[in-house]
């Protein structure tokens, strides 16, 4: 855990994704799951090409505890969901076979427009990554929660160093070093300053001015998009009208692994370095 103990900023880490698709699957998952798991390793790569060509990130998700596959055909669940901020949504569906989610329109979900493939669900989802063969940390640290809390578990999120890691849909807003406090406040719909990413929606400079200005006006909530942005400066503005211009800047990080059993390699952090109140826009 060298990460937290060195204090590396987590926002502005957060992976790029304008929607995020989530099929249930059961068994072992190997470092690149799609591929590497008891999913028909063509089908994932097929499902992986046109997820990664719509902007959408796909994940492999399953219930905590013994999750042997039996190989035998089972219905499955999938989520699917739109990060739009302000406009956000999540649909369940569930799947006699996965081959099924060849019929997805995967440019109109990267384009936040919902094709009715499954039911509107009004609560968080909450996923927490244990993909112990891309990271041993994310499969240690994050298995206690995901059990305490019937959360999902869920293949790789990116910035396993800051294990364990999660994502809550239908905002993308990713997390590190969860426990189980911040994972009861995440299931309960807050959106939460405290150790978050950013929003996956948003490049990482947008992340880490929201996440500041989040922090600074202490919102829990799906308020604030992004007016604007140029190089080293963004505006975020409030669904009230107020806006903030925070000013960034580029700050060493010590020696750290990237992931569990890497070596340390030094990092360049994105920072807040000020945040000022602008005009309200009318």
């Amino acid at each position: 855990m060298f990460s937290a103990a060195l204090d590396e900023p987590l926002a502005g880490t957060a992976a790029s994704a304008s929607a995020w698709l989530c099929l249930e699957q059961p068994g072992p998952w190997g470092r690149d799951a799609l591929v590497e798991s008891h999913l028909d390793p063509m089908l994932g790569a097929e499902l992986s090409r046109r997820a990664s060509a719509a902007g959408v990130r796909m994940l492999l998700i399953r219930r905590p505890g013994r999750h042997a596959d039996t190989h035998e055909p089972v219905r499955r669940q999938v989520f699917l969901a739109s990060t739009a901020p302000g406009a956000s949504w999540l649909e369940q569906a569930v799947l006699a076979a996965p081959e099924e989610l060849l019929e997805l329109d995967f440019a109109a979900l990267g384009a936040g427009r919902s094709e009715a493939f499954g039911t509107p669900v009004s609560s968080p989802l909450v996923l927490v990554c244990t993909n112990s063969k891309r990271d041993m940390c994310c499969a240690l640290y994050g298995r206690p929660i995901a059990s305490a809390l019937d959360l999902w578990e869920c293949t790789h999120t990116g910035g396993h160093r800051f294990a364990p890691t999660g994502v809550v849909l239908p905002t993308g807003y990713l997390y590190g070093r969860l426990d189980l406090d911040l994972a009861v406040r995440l299931t309960a719909g807050e959106i939460v300053a405290d150790r978050c990413r950013g929003r996956s929606c948003w490049s990482p400079q947008a992340q880490v001015a929201e996440v500041a200005v989040r922090a600074e006006i202490g919102s829990v909530r799906d308020e604030l998009s992004i007016a604007a942005e140029s190089p080293g400066a963004v505006v975020v503005r409030h669904s009230d009208g107020r806006e903030w211009k925070v000013e960034l800047r580029e700050e060493a990080v010590p020696a750290r692994p990237a992931s569990c059993g890497k070596s340390p390699d030094p990092a360049v952090a994105l920072v807040a370095a000020a945040v000022a109140g602008l005009a309200r826009v009318r």
